[in-house]
This record gives C-alpha cells, structure tokens and sequence, in this order.
C-alpha cells in the first residue's frame, strides 16, 4: 500500500512538474480557441445544409438587405457601357503623313490609270486593282466608270475633297473601332455639302482604302471611368417586412436571402471537418510562434502562471470577438486591453507579437475585413507603446494610454474612409458609428486594464510595477510595524533599499523590484527585534548575546529569513518579494559567531556547516545585488567616520568574500557587472557618508549675541515706524 501511495504521488509530481503544465496549457489553450472559432459555423444550429434551407423562416421585424448579387450585376452592364477614353498615338504626326501619303499615291495610280492608253476594259481592271473593289457590284461600276470618264476638273475637284476630308478626320482622329463600325458617318461628317452622290460615293471609296486608326485607347483613364461608374451605381436593397417569407423549406438560399437570416441572428454558415482541420492548424502554429519566442528570448515567463495569463486573455479576447452579436459592428472587440495587459505583466516584444498573431488568428477564423484588421494591428501596437512608458506609481495612467489608443482608432478608422471615398461614396452615418467604436474601444480597454490589474495579481501570484509601486508605501502595515517595532532595522532597509535601486540601475536590473525587496528583506526581525545589533541601542539595551552560547545566538540569528517568509505568507506578500528574504544571506557563514565559537570550543569540536544560514544562494541578479548591498550598508556603518578608500576597500573585500564563497555562482551578474555595482556604491556611499561642520561653543555664543543684536535693531526700527505715524495723526 506503501509502495502504491509513493508511485501515485510520484505520478502527481510529475505531472504537476512545470514542463508538463507547459504543455497541458498549450494543448488546451489549443483545442478551446478551435472550438471557439469554429463554434460560429459548427456547433451552433444551422438552419440550412448544403445551401438549401430546412424550414420555413418568416421575417419577426422589418429588415433590409443589400442584394449583392444584384448590385453586382448592375455594376458590371455599367462598366461595360462605358465608351472607351482614346488619345492621340505616341507617333500621330508620323501616322497622319503616312495616310496623306498614302491618298496621294493612290490619286497619282488613279490619274495614271485615266491617262493609260489602254482599252476600257483594261483599265478598268487596273483600277479595281488600285481600289480592291468588285466590278460585279452596280455602285461599283458606277464609280469605276466615273472616275475613267470623268473631266480632269470632275477627277481634281474629287481630289481636292478627298484631301480635305481626310485632313479633318485625322485631325478629329479616328479609332480602331471607328474604322469597323462608324466610317461611314464619319466621312458623311466631313466631306462637302455639294458633292453629288457619285462624287461622295468615289471619294468615301477612296478614303475607306487609306484611312487607318491614329488614336488608341487609354487604359488608365477608361478604367477610372469604369470603376466611377461601377461605385456610382445605388445598392439593390431587398426589403423583408415583418411576415414576409424570407425563404422557402427546400428552397436553394440566395445571398440577400442568408444576409436577411443573419441579421435575424440563425446561422446560415457551416464549415466541415476540413474547415476545423484548417482552424486548428493556423491556431496551433500561431500559439507555437508565441511559446518559440517566450523559450527562445524570455525564457523567465514561460511558467505556468504567466502562460496561464497569456493563455486566458487570447481565449477572453477570442471569445468577445466570437459571441459578439451580428450587425455590431467589430471596432468595438478590446484589442487594446489585451494589448496593454500582456504589456503590463510581461514585456512590450511578447505584448505586440501575442496580440498582432491573436488578431490575425481571429481575422482569418471569422473571415474580418482587412479594414478591421488594420485599425486591429496598429491599435495594438499603439496601445503596447503607451504602456510600457507609463508611470507606474500612478494606475491611473493606463486610462490615459487607452485615451490615446482611443485616438489613434479614430484616426485610422477616418484615414481609411477618406481613402475608400476616392472609390465612391461612403455612408457618413457608418464613420460616425465605426468612429465612436474604435474610440470606445480604446478607453474602456485602459478603464479595463485599470480595474482587472489587482484581480489578475492576486489570481496568478504575478507582481507589477504597479504592485511594487503600492509595497513600497511606507504605510503598509507590515512596514509600519517594522518602523515601531524595530527601528533600527527598519532604517538598515530603507538604506539598504536605496543602493540596491541604484545598482540595479546601473547593471540593467529591475530597480523597482530590487528597491522593494530590499524593503521587506529583513522582515523576519520583528519576531525577536533585540536580538538585532541596530535596534539594541534605540531600546537602550545591552547585547543579549553576551550571555548566550555562540551556537544558540546563531540560530536566532540565522532564523530571520525563514521567520520573514512566514510573515510574508501571513501578509500575502507576492512570490518574487519571498526570494529576497530567504536569498539575501544565501547559504553564507555566520562569521562572528563562528568565530566565538573557535574560541570557546577549540577548531577540533566545530563544524563551519553549522553556523551557515539554510537560505538559498540568489538566483537573479536583484537577489544577488541586495545580498551585497545589505552587507556592505552593514559594514560601512560600523565604520567610525570612514575615508572614501577606506569605504572601497570595505565594498571589494565584501564582494571578494561573496565570489570566493560561491555565493553568487547561482545569479546573472557578470564580473563587469560586480565592478559597476562596487563603482556605483563606493559613489553612492561617499554621498551618504559626508561630513557635516562641526559648530563650536564659541561660534554658538556668538550666534546668540548676533541674533539679541538684530532683535533689538528690529524693536528699535519698529517703534520708530509707530512714532511717525502718531506724528502724522
């Protein structure tokens, strides 16, 4: 039975281990937003199958539709009614002198035809030839016969006019299709009004043999016409009133038909197992990006409860996006807030690649259009930026970066309306509308950041800048009782707090969390403060450890990290703050009591194990740069009026003892860093340490008769003052 309990608890261990809650909030982040996507389409009733509807559906309210189908059917007969936009050839000078030419050629072939010396016949052969006509036709001959008799003056006057209609259509211009669908209107045009209709005849023959097209079409321009005529075109509205048949059971679904169902709130979409299938993929390698960057460049958040974090707000936003009702429109989803949360808890680099593939995600899934994307990504990356600069002792300031967020919406949402109002005409009322969102969006994602920031805290055991911000209030009541319980080390902590934040500065740690944690690092004092060197003189105490064995004064000693852990359970002090009290002394040597002991018991009876504190060595570099900040505050101040060399050599031999006892092996820090740190106390220490004047007896006695002095000058000038105003009365 024995042996089972142990195999079950090892079996619970195991898969409560990190790496396998990792992974358990990976598969289930996984399978809950498929089937939130795809709820849209799958799990909810659908009232159709196949297209072809399952019931009969009556209208329950007056409803519009656009009939898109329609719509879209009028703006394709209104773009193919569009006449094509011409201009002139490129080389239209060249083309023109080529068609002269041309006519004149032919002219020239006619008039040496008419002076041939040959028969009738075989002229008239020659000159069906030159003009590529049948003689077979009755017109034809007509012409023929004409221009073989006909008076050289009848022959030049057909000339002159041939060449003068020539010149006006060309300077008109003439397209490709004139010259298959419109000639003869256009020589009609322009050949003279007292021409005979044979004389027109043989001059249109001649013309239609050399006219050729010198304009060509413009294809920017007449598809500019085009796209003008197709956004000009009014919707095909289809009115439903309250019931009217909207569709028929068994009837095939038309798209105004499956709108009119939307707007009524059925469910007209179904996807396969395809579909879900395609779902899955794009949410698994979207949720695979995000955990690659956290294990590849922020390995320190990937623990369960800052996954557990980022899993609940991409499933919180999803769902929003998911259930949000048909005709709302989608600017109102709290992209922002997630944004700014995500920012908050974790860094701007997780916040803006979580938020931009979670939208994305959604986007895809529930088929948004890019205009709603767009105000979507740039809001987000907008909202991060706010809020990594923010203030973090003042929470309100999360509200002013969803008003700036906010803003930046409206502005997006106005560029894109301006933009789709070069295409056509846009409704005023719908930018109003998406405006006002987008806005709203952006305030209540600050207001909600706000409000849910403390729940999220106290849920996940995950501490803010803002958290840290509001522990490092002198007020809190755990610090108040260390201010009356034990000054003294309450003292040791704000000095101690006030290097560590500089140091940390200066090495790119967390200055605030470093700050705090030196705060409430030697909390575990208050459980026997006179045990404690700095409170014994406040109290006006001796020393009780002058009557204590060695041994014993060190357990009491050595006790403080764990009895600080205890009240830092008690008060629900956050998790990082616990580091700092059970690290800050790591596993180091109680030197002064093991010292005594030495001399007592001899170095044969002693165990230097015995009188090393049980803490764990520091693991980051906050923890690694307290313990060095609290025992050089401490060394320093046992120093009687100490030089700026003296205070270096204190600082380098501390640091020196915590490296060669492996105490830092564990932390970040560098050996460039040790020497920034030891640089920048040494400087913030020369600071603290300076000498103030000292004020002799004879300087003060000589104050006293200065100020009797003045004082007497003073009462002297003020009864001066009322004995001219007595004398003026």
């Amino acid at each position: 039975m024995s042996n089972l309990h142990k195999y079950t608890n090892k079996a619970v261990d195991l898969l409560l281990s990190t790496k396998n809650l990792n992974i358990l909030i990976f598969f289930v982040t996984l399978i809950v937003l498929t089937t939130l996507l795809s709820s849209r389409y799958y799990m909810f009733q659908t009232v159709a199958e196949n297209g072809i509807s399952k019931i009969d559906i009556y209208a329950t309210k007056t409803i519009q539709v656009e009939d898109k189908e329609k719509t879209e059917k009028k703006k394709i007969e209104a773009a193919q009614n569009v006449e094509p936009i011409l201009r002139p050839d490129k080389d239209v000078e060249r083309v023109n002198d080529s068609i002269v030419k041309s006519l004149g050629e032919l002219l020239n072939s006619v008039k040496t035809t008419r002076e041939s010396s040959n028969n009738i016949v075989q002229k008239k052969k020659e000159l069906k030839e030159i003009l590529g006509v049948n003689d077979g036709d009755y017109f034809n001959n007509i012409i023929l016969n004409y221009l073989l008799k006909s008076s050289d003056s009848s022959f030049q006057r057909i000339a002159n006019e041939s060449n003068s209609a020539l010149e006006e259509i060309l300077k008109k211009g003439v397209s490709e299709k004139d010259l298959t669908d419109n000639i003869d209107s256009i020589i009609r045009q322009d050949v003279g009004r007292n021409v005979s209709r044979t004389q027109y005849s043989t001059i249109s023959i001649l013309l239609k043999r050399v006219l050729a097209s010198n304009m060509i079409i413009d294809e920017v321009a007449t598809e500019i016409v085009r796209k003008n005529e197709m956004n000009s075109v009014a919707p095909s509205v289809v009115t439903f009133k309250k019931g009217d048949l909207i569709v028929k059971s068994g009837d095939l679904m038309m798209r105004s038909q499956k709108e009119a169902l939307k707007q009524l709130g059925y469910n007209v979409s179904r996807i396969d197992f395809i579909g879900i299938v395609g779902i899955f993929a794009i949410t698994a390698l979207c949720l695979y990006i995000i955990s690659y960057y956290l294990r590849t460049f922020n390995e320190k958040f990937v623990t369960p409860p800052y996954l557990s974090l980022i899993s609940l707000l991409i499933i919180s936003l999803t769902a929003f996006a998911v259930f949000l009702p048909t005709g709302i429109p989608v600017y109102i989803i709290p992209v922002p807030a997630i944004a700014i949360l995500i920012t908050v808890f974790t860094t701007s680099g997780i916040a803006i690649l979580t938020t931009i593939l979670t939208v994305i995600l959604i986007s895809v899934a529930l088929r948004y259009n890019i205009d709603a994307t767009t105000v979507f990504l740039i809001g987000a990356m907008v909202a991060t930026f706010a809020s990594s600069k923010i203030n973090y002792s003042r929470r309100i300031d999360l509200v002013r970066a969803g008003l700036d967020v906010g803003l930046i919406q409206v502005l997006i949402i106005l560029s894109i309306y301006l933009l789709e109002s070069s295409f056509g005409d846009i409704s005023f009322k719908s930018v109003i509308i998406d405006s006002s969102l987008g806005f709203t969006s952006g305030l209540i994602g600050g207001i909600i950041s706000l409000g849910t920031l403390p729940l999220i805290e106290g849920a996940f055991k995950i501490i803010t800048p803002y958290g840290l911000a509001e522990l490092a209030d002198h007020n809190q009541k755990l610090l108040k009782r260390l201010q009356f319980e034990a000054p003294g080390t309450y003292h040791h902590c704000l000095m101690v707090s006030n290097l560590c934040e500089t140091a940390a500065e200066s090495v790119n740690a967390n200055p605030i969390l470093a700050k705090v944690g030196a705060l409430y690092h030697d909390i575990g004092k208050l459980k026997r403060p006179l045990f404690f060197v700095e409170n014994q003189s406040y109290f006006g105490i001796e020393n009780p450890h002058d009557n204590l064995n060695p041994r014993l004064s060190k357990m009491v000693i050595t006790a403080h990290p764990k009895d600080g852990l205890e009240l830092a359970k008690e008060y629900r002090l956050p998790t990082a703050i616990h580091q700092f009290i059970t690290q800050h002394h790591g596993n180091s040597l109680a030197s002064y009591f093991y010292r005594q002991a030495l001399e007592m018991e001899g170095a044969e009876n002693i165990n230097e194990e015995q009188f090393r504190y049980t803490g764990q060595k520091p693991a980051s570099k906050e923890t690694a740069i307290l313990m060095i900040c609290d025992a050089v505050e401490s060394a320093v101040r046992s120093l009687k009026n100490p030089t700026p060399e003296e205070i270096e050599e204190m600082i380098d031999k501390i640091i020196k003892e915590r490296l060669l006892d492996n105490q830092l092996e564990e932390s970040a820090l560098t050996q460039k860093d040790l020497k920034t740190i030891a640089q920048t106390l040494n400087r913030t220490l020369r600071g603290m340490q300076h000498h103030r004047i000292k004020y002799h007896e004879n300087m003060l006695e000589e104050l006293k008769n200065k100020t009797n002095t003045m004082s007497q000058a003073a009462l002297l000038v003020q009864q001066q003052f009322l004995n001219s105003i007595d004398k003026e009365k």
